[in-house]
C-alpha cells in the first residue's frame, strides 16, 4: 500500500467517449485506453475504490442521430450499445494493467457483462475491483451524466471527478472568449441557473438533491487524477451545495 493518503474512500469517475476517441475523435484508441488505465492504476494504488461511467460519443451521439430525422428512443438505445463498446475497452486496457475490473451494464447482454445489481456492486468495490457501469440507465432520455449521478449516489461514492478536456467550469466558452474566467467553485443551484452546460440540469439536481459534489477536471493532463484524489492540489471546478462563487484568481 502507497505510503501517500487518498482524500477519498469510494470515487466515480465519469469519463467521456472522446476519453478514449483516436484520430477526429472517432473510435477507440488503444493507447489513449491504456494511458488512462494507467491512471487509474494509480488511484487504486492508494487505496480507493473506483467505478466509472463511460459516455459513446467516440462511436455514436444518439442526439446527434435523433437531429437528423432517427426516432430519439432508437438513438439512445444505440448510444447505450456505444458505451458497453466503451467499457470493454477499459476493462480489457485495466485488466492488462494488472486490474480486476467487472463491467455491469444496465441493458441486459450477459455473454459479455454483468447485468446491475446495486448489492453486487457494492460487494465489487468493497473487494477492491474496479466497477465500470455501462449503457447508460437502461432507459431512453437520459444521459451518461445521469447515469453516472444516479450510480454514485446509489453506491455510496463520495464525489463524482468528471473528466474532460478542459481544466474545469468557465463563464463562457474559453474557446470563443479567450477572457472567459475559471470558476474554483460554484453551486448546483447557479450552473442550473447559468446553463453552464457542466452536466444536463437532471444529473445536476439528483446531485444537489442528494449533496453529491462533483469536481470538473482536464483528464489529459498526466497526473491530475492523481492529484486531485491525494488533495494536495486545487484542480479544476468544485460544484456542491455551498452558496459561494469562486473565480480563479480572485
Amino acid at each position: 500500500m502507497s505510503q501517500e493518503t487518498s482524500k477519498y474512500k469510494r470515487i466515480l469517475i465519469k469519463l467521456s467517449g472522446e476519453a478514449l476517441a483516436g484520430e477526429g475523435e472517432f473510435g477507440i484508441d488503444s493507447n489513449k485506453a491504456h494511458s488512462l488505465a494507467e491512471e487509474i492504476k494509480e488511484v487504486h494504488s492508494l487505496g480507493v475504490e473506483i467505478a466509472l461511467v463511460v459516455g459513446g460519443g467516440n462511436l455514436i451521439r444518439g442526439a446527434n442521430l435523433a437531429k437528423v430525422g432517427m426516432d430519439q428512443a432508437t438513438a439512445d438505445y444505440m448510444g447505450m450499445l456505444a458505451t458497453i463498446q466503451n467499457a470493454l475497452a477499459l476493462q480489457d486496457a485495466c485488466e492488462k494493467k494488472g486490474l480486476y475490473t467487472r463491467v455491469q451494464s444496465a441493458i441486459d447482454i450477459h455473454s459479455i457483462a454483468e447485468s446491475y445489481i446495486r448489492r453486487r456492486a457494492v460487494r465489487h468495490l468493497e473487494k477492491k475491483r474496479i466497477v465500470i457501469f455501462a449503457g447508460g440507465i437502461g432507459n431512453p432520455y437520459f444521459t451518461t451524466d445521469t447515469a453516472a449521478s444516479l450510480r454514485a449516489v446509489e453506491v455510496g461514492c463520495e464525489v463524482i471527478l468528471k473528466a474532460t478536456k478542459v481544466d474545469g467550469v468557465y463563464e463562457a466558452d474559453p474557446k470563443k472568449d479567450p477572457s472567459a474566467k475559471r470558476y474554483t467553485h460554484i453551486s448546483f443551484m447557479e450552473s442550473i441557473k447559468r446553463r453552464l452546460k457542466v452536466m444536463d440540469s437532471t444529473a445536476l439536481s439528483l446531485c444537489m438533491e442528494n449533496n453529491m459534489s462533483i469536481i470538473v477536471f482536464d483528464i489529459f493532463k498526466r497526473g491530475n487524477l492523481k492529484d486531485l484524489v491525494l488533495g494536495d492540489k486545487k484542480i479544476g471546478t468544485l460544484i456542491s451545495n455551498s452558496e459561494d462563487i469562486r473565480i480563479d484568481g480572485e
